[in-house]
């Protein structure tokens, strides 16, 4: 059924299909800002002023910005929360105070802290005076705030049904929050637009595969045209 498949759709050869793709124009300053775009968006800063130097691309943002943001971002993935909230202030303070789900999960952040250090007590109060006010004027809380605290209840955080709050990706979670909620205040796409694109160009080949055999691009990291499986 898969040889009968195969035989209904166009076949296209490796050179006919290089032909097309040089076809395309693309410009080489849509390309560059595509990259700067990625760049800035990711945060590397000294990549971005070469590039800029290099390709004479200009930053959509102040590039000097970037290196704050990072030092929020680095800030809540170090664990240093508290540090985090007060560069976040001192970057803008409308950031926290227009977003309380942000702050609400920074707040979290701290009281899970608080747990990794063994300082039980101390993550009883923050979690009474500072959580608990939040889940009573945003129900939506509720359900995290029971889960970080439940931490408390077993001698094994690590190891217990909430553990997964204590790992590396629940710190990395809450800095690319924070640093998506920076980069849409200096009215800056959250998001860079290169990964999107190279979704987008997978899914056009998962399309195109019911109707056509043609060279796939397989490895993304080289962009290699690979001949059609026939």
């Amino acid at each position: 059924m898969a040889s009968l498949h195969a035989n209904s759709r166009k076949m296209i050869t490796k050179d006919e299909w290089e032909r097309k793709i040089r076809d395309v124009k693309i410009r080489k300053e849509d390309m560059n800002r595509l990259v700067m775009n990625f760049l800035v968006t990711e945060g590397f800063v000294d990549a971005a002023e070469k590039f800029r130097l290099e390709s004479g691309t200009e930053p959509d943002i102040d590039l000097a910005t970037i290196t704050d943001r990072m030092a929020v971002k680095m800030a809540v993935q170090s664990g240093n929360v508290q540090d985090a909230i007060e560069k976040i202030n001192d970057l803008n303070p409308e950031i926290l105070d227009t977003n309380p789900e942000l702050y609400f999960h920074l707040q979290q952040q701290k009281l899970i802290e608080l747990i990794r250090k063994g300082k039980i007590e101390e993550a009883l109060a923050f979690a009474q005076e500072e959580l608990a006010p939040r889940g009573e004027e945003n129900p939506g809380f509720l359900e995290e705030i029971e889960k970080t605290v439940a931490l408390l209840a077993f001698e094994d955080v690590k190891n217990s049904p909430y553990g997964e709050l204590l790992e590396a990706s629940q710190r990395i979670k809450t800095a690319s929050e924070v640093n998506a909620a920076i980069l849409t205040s200096q009215s800056h796409e959250k998001d860079p637009k290169l990964p999107s694109l190279l979704k987008m160009l997978i899914w056009a080949q998962n399309q195109l595969d019911e109707k056509a055999v043609y060279p796939h691009i397989n490895d993304l990291t080289t962009a290699k045209l690979e001949d059609p499986a026939v």
